[in-house]
């Protein structure tokens, strides 16, 4: 499997949908985003946006986001129990695999997901996470686990002009969560987990020391 093209197509992709303002329709609204869904093009589900303006400058709000192997993202993400590198293929480039935890009130057993993730800068100071599903021989499904398929999900932290110590933050989730669920289930999932993702990430910041 070509990992890194197929990561680049997912910079591409995330960048076309941040692009691509139409069919878009608001389902929650909170002081720190506005979630959005269209239908996926990717499967038989939504893909959902998130857009927030975060307190803290680009450098600490990505020091919160950033895929490493014991980095701040377990700590303060509820949604992320564990995450494991499994293979470096560059720099810029990893495969890794992430545990979440049961939820909707153990409807949602726990999880995991083996994706390729690239991180990517950009000319305007903007940085980005851009990972899809992939398979790789290290990492079958394991017991204990229903195996979801993350399909084209990122974050992207945006600089604000004239404003160093605010970063715009936008993200991007459509995932096959696996199993038998109940269509309702992940309809009302998504919207109120990433309203806590915004939620907990501002709280992460906040209490990050200076950078």
């Amino acid at each position: 499997m070509d990992y890194e093209q197929k990561a680049k197509a997912v910079a591409d992709c995330l960048l076309s949908y941040r692009r691509d303002e139409s069919g878009w329709k608001v389902c929650r609204k909170s002081n720190d985003v506005v979630v959005s869904w269209r239908p996926s093009s990717e499967f038989p589900g939504n893909v959902y946006k998130g857009e927030g303006i975060v307190s803290g400058s680009p450098e600490k709000v990505w020091e919160c986001l950033k895929p490493v192997p014991n980095g701040l993202r377990v700590k303060w993400d509820s949604n992320v129990k564990k995450f494991e590198l499994l293979e470096q293929i560059k720099e810029d480039i990893s495969i890794c695999r992430t545990v979440t935890p049961s939820a909707a009130m153990g409807i949602i057993a726990p999880r995991d997901f083996v994706d390729v993730i690239l991180v990517k800068q950009y000319e305007d100071g903007s940085i980005s996470s851009n990972a899809t599903n992939v398979i790789h021989p290290s990492c079958p499904p394991q017991p204990g686990y229903v195996r979801g398929f993350n399909h084209a999900c990122g974050c992207i932290c945006i600089p604000i002009s004239g404003e160093p110590s605010k970063t715009q933050v936008s993200s991007f989730f459509q995932t096959d969560l696996g199993g038998l669920l109940p269509r309702s289930v992940v309809d009302s999932f998504f919207p109120s987990s990433m309203a806590e993702f915004y939620s907990n990430l501002a709280k992460a910041v906040k209490s990050l020391k200076d950078i």
